[in-house]
């Protein structure tokens, strides 16, 4: 089981990761071993999931999920299996950790009345400036 918090885990078996060569710098290695990690999580048909963690999962992973609900994460940013492994279920906790945050409800407030007074008075000595800077002569 990998945990996400105290009260949710989920099984080492809805993971499912993959094997493949990773592109950028690593020399003649690059092209022989297959280092970058592509992990695949059905988040939708999840079991261990909350249906409001799912749905706020759906939301934050944008691009990283598909259509099917599946979330896919490709870790290559270290040279070895082992690591880049490691990276991508760390990602995935990370992800998974960030829906299960509910953001309170927003409370409507009203503006002070002081407030009120300082956006009138910014308005009005904005007005001046700009009555200043039109150049009419003033009659004298």
């Amino acid at each position: 089981m990998i945990e996400i918090t105290s009260r949710l885990a989920i099984s080492e078996d809805e993971i499912e990761l993959s094997f493949v060569r990773a592109s950028g710098p690593g020399g003649q290695n690059v092209n022989k071993v297959s280092s970058a990690v592509q992990l695949r999580f059905d988040a939708r048909n999840s079991p261990n999931l909350p249906d409001g963690v799912k749905s706020r999962l759906v939301r934050i992973a944008g691009s990283r999920m598909t259509q099917d609900g599946v979330i896919v994460i490709h870790a290559q940013r270290f040279r070895s299996q082992d690591r880049n492994r490691e990276d991508a279920i760390e990602r995935l906790v990370e992800l998974i950790r960030e829906a299960t945050y509910v953001a309170p409800p927003r409370r409507k407030t009203r503006p002070t009345l002081a407030s009120k007074e300082r956006r009138l008075a910014s308005k009005e000595k904005r007005g001046d400036v700009k009555r200043l800077r039109q150049g009419k002569p003033t009659a004298e």
